[in-house]
């Protein structure tokens, strides 16, 4: 991915998800590129992530806190808590299904949003917001569903590049928290690149320190990308 042949654009100074008392910039890719589908890959591996139909990078003029990750394929294990988590679900059925809106998917998705992120600007998202988030015609995405007999559980939106997967985004029953559902969601993706032969599940930014990102920590070998490229997070 060369700087002459893509534009890059940096976002207005925005209120930063994680740290409410900062603002936040990210670096996106020219939404209007026509080959965005053939970047998509590269710019996983340069740390980029999507959402919608903008691939970013969060760029911020005082803050570095949002380090790129992806976890190793052939040789990850799950440890005890995540063999657990497998166990407790072992009654759902994980069925690969196409990326798209349908009544049951967003149903599900409002109600994940306004029990957990009351208030954050998504918990009255209708059905564009739906599609305007998850997806984009460009991207190569599926959707893991997650079900207990009829019943839908939780969604897994995940895309498929020759470079990796990518774990955009998780909504599940908020009702069902013992079963550890996002958790369960990324072993599943684990398993889903394995049967693809895909070395790398990108899991997004890491902060360091932060109490909504410590889950990624827990997924070995983690990757985190640096200014030397990706290199394996100690275990401390």
């Amino acid at each position: 991915m060369r700087s002459d042949r893509v534009r890059l654009f940096q976002t207005l100074p925005h209120t930063c998800g994680y740290f409410a008392e900062r603002t936040a910039q990210n670096l996106v890719i020219d939404p209007a590129a026509p080959q965005l589908d053939q970047l998509y890959g590269p710019a996983l591996e340069r740390g980029f992530r999507r959402a919608g139909g903008h691939l970013y990078y969060p760029y911020c003029s005082n803050c570095r806190a949002c380090t790129p990750c992806r976890i190793d394929v052939a040789h990850f294990a799950p440890d005890r808590s995540q063999r657990r988590c497998l166990r407790r679900n072992e009654d759902l059925q994980v069925v690969e299904s196409m990326a798209g809106y349908n009544t049951e998917r967003h149903a599900l998705y409002e109600r994940y949003l306004r029990q957990r992120h009351p208030g954050g600007g998504m918990d009255e998202a209708d059905a564009s917001d739906f599609r305007r988030f998850l997806t984009a015609p460009w991207s190569p995405t599926l959707f893991l569903e997650f079900r207990h007999g009829s019943r839908l559980l939780g969604v897994a939106v995940t895309d498929l590049c020759l470079q990796g997967l990518s774990a955009v985004y998780t909504f599940y029953d908020p009702d069902e928290t013992v079963r550890g559902l996002g958790t369960y969601a990324i072993l599943q993706q684990l398993a889903l690149a394995k049967r693809r032969g895909l070395p790398w599940v990108y899991l997004g930014f890491w902060i360091a320190g932060h109490p909504k990102m410590d889950y990624k920590r827990r997924f070995r070998p983690l990757q985190i990308r640096t200014s030397e490229g990706w290199v394996e997070m100690p275990e401390s």
